[in-house]
């Protein structure tokens, strides 16, 4: 069964957990998008590799016209390149872009999170937690791509919270490029409970509306997921 996340009453971000299952014909769109994005998370879509839209679409059991109409999303997010020659082809980050990218998202959510603390109401705060413990559930449960959606969705519920839309727009854009390498970086039991750990401090840290120890937070934890993913890229 899919589910979705809704967080706060205006801005709202909804996202998709699971796009496993039956494709309902009412979100045909998003439904595809969901569904490859989630093929390219988890490399059943390798980085580099060309996408077949004839056999993708069998596999989703959709026709071309909305599959072609997913993958151009896809282009817009960073994932998917499409060329004339080749067609659609997973992007595949060199280590420097990969690098690059954590250093400019490591200062974009620190200062979300200065901002955070100033600007965010105690009920977002709560909807935060909310967010928390079910993907520390997730965890204990080792349900591993529902749980790193959500703890996407946490990443960009703390840049709602800054109320800065500049600020929301391109961190959007960087994480988006980032989600299969991010979410490699929880490859491993380790590396998996490291991050955890990174996600008790930075929402202890809201918590508590302390916005040099939220920064601290949200920064280091990026640059331990480029430690973290390093090798892999």
């Amino acid at each position: 069964m899919d589910e979705t996340v809704t967080i706060g009453t205006s801005g709202q971000l909804i996202e998709e957990l699971d796009g496993r299952g039956p494709i309902a014909r009412p979100s045909l769109h998003d439904a595809i998008v969901t569904r490859v994005r989630d093929m390219i998370i988890e490399g059943e879509l390798p980085a580099g590799s060309r996408i077949h839209e004839g056999n993708l679409g069998k596999t989703l059991g959709v026709s071309r016209t909305p599959l072609r109409e997913a993958l151009k999303f896809l282009a817009s997010e960073g994932l998917v390149e499409l060329s004339p020659g080749r067609g659609a082809v997973v992007r595949q980050f060199t280590a420097k872009d990969v690098h690059d990218s954590l250093v400019v998202l490591a200062d974009l959510e620190g200062l979300a999170g200065r901002l955070a603390c100033e600007h965010a109401s105690d009920d977002e705060i709560r909807e935060v937690r909310e967010l928390h413990d079910r993907m520390v559930d997730l965890y204990e449960k080792r349900d591993r791509l529902p749980y790193f959606k959500l703890n996407q969705s946490i990443h960009s519920a703390i840049l709602r919270l800054s109320k800065n839309e500049a600020l929301g727009y391109v961190h959007g854009i960087l994480q988006a490029r980032l989600r299969r390498i991010r979410y490699i970086g929880n490859e491993g039991p380790e590396k998996w409970a490291a991050a955890v750990a990174d996600h008790e401090e930075i929402i202890g840290a809201l918590e508590a509306r302390d916005a040099d120890r939220l920064s601290e937070a949200l920064t280091i934890h990026m640059e331990r997921t480029w430690e973290r993913v390093r090798h892999a890229v």
